[in-house]
């Protein structure tokens, strides 16, 4: 499927972002090649990720299980898999038999996969895991992604060196297929048909040197909102939520914690400060609004301030 103007800005209609980004993001997807997102936390760098799924096309069938040299290799999982059925589609064998549809039952329709993995992923789980009990594999978190999306977020910050990260990825970002070994030894070629992310809060010359960049072909920054994309932020999220959006409530957010620190606009932080706001408005048993006070016992527990950082230094020293 290719990616156009058109479509990338229905699919991303629910997220605030800009038209640079975008244009930055609909190449990237119709190179099919890998893309590594950076920026501050908070942006909505894992957001961005599952609406490219939505660009990928329609659902997509995936097999219960594969065999290979003997081996069984199960690939379907329920919980990273999320199962469709058309509303034509026959139900159990009777459906079928009544229908008179031929379906293969070896395969099971999925939406197309968006698996993410952040500083839990070991260097272990993108190989084959043996089951001695039921005498099988379970397919490798790469294998499972094939024809969505296989994002590593918060890169950098895995119990493994960066490098040897990066480095797992050379062959199947060149030639498009992987290699994965028995507990016997044999290697196994199987498919790498997925786009591969990175996303990071580091520096990204800091975690990968030139000519692994380079394999990348796509390194995007999603990007600090700005005052009035930060407003229509509070403005969907309040709809979304069910909340009466307060103009002079957020004047007085901006102008009382933002401006006097400099402090950054964040994608997230509407989210998270309207369910602080609700929080201890269920704890006054009150209806939530835009009151200073709300307000300001929402950004108390939210925000580092200056006198919790100084308490921190005294209590390093």
């Amino acid at each position: 499927m290719v990616v156009t103007r058109r479509s990338i800005r229905k699919a991303f209609e629910d997220l605030v972002i800009t038209d640079a980004v975008l244009n930055e993001i609909g190449p990237a997807i119709n190179s099919a090649a890998s893309i590594f997102f950076f920026g501050y936390p908070g942006n909505g760098k894992t957001s961005v990720a599952e609406r490219i799924t939505r660009l990928m096309g329609d659902d997509i069938f995936i097999p219960f299980a594969i065999e290979a040299n003997g081996q069984i290799i199960k690939v379907y999982d329920p919980i990273l898999h999320n199962a469709t059925k058309r509303d034509d589609e026959p139900e159990g064998m009777e459906g079928i038999m009544r229908k008179g549809v031929m379906y293969d039952e070896r395969y099971i329709r999925i939406r197309r996969p968006t698996i993410v993995v952040g500083g839990e992923l070991l260097m272990t789980m993108l190989d084959l895991q043996y089951n001695p009990v039921g005498k099988f594999y379970e397919a490798p978190l790469q294998m499972k992604s094939n024809g969505g999306i296989f994002m590593i977020d918060d890169f950098g910050r895995q119990q493994l060196r960066p490098m040897d990260l990066l480095n797992r990825w050379i062959v199947p970002l060149e030639k498009k297929y992987d290699y994965l070994t028995t507990i016997t030894g044999t290697k196994l070629e199987v498919p790498f048909d997925e786009l591969l992310i990175f996303s990071t809060n580091l520096d990204p010359t800091q975690l990968a040197d030139e000519a692994f960049l380079r394999r990348i072909k796509f390194k995007i920054e999603i990007r600090d909102p700005d005052e009035m994309q930060f407003r229509l932020i509070w403005k969907l999220v309040c709809k979304g939520k069910r909340v009466e959006y307060d103009e002079r409530g957020i004047d007085y957010l901006i102008e009382k914690w933002y401006k006097p620190t400099n402090r950054p606009f964040r994608m997230c932080q509407p989210r998270d400060l309207l369910d602080q706001m609700t929080s201890i408005s269920k704890y006054n048993m009150e209806r939530v609004n835009f009151s200073p006070d709300l307000i300001d016992a929402a950004c108390a527990t939210y925000f580092i301030s200056k006198e919790t950082r100084d308490f921190g230094a005294k209590v390093r020293l």
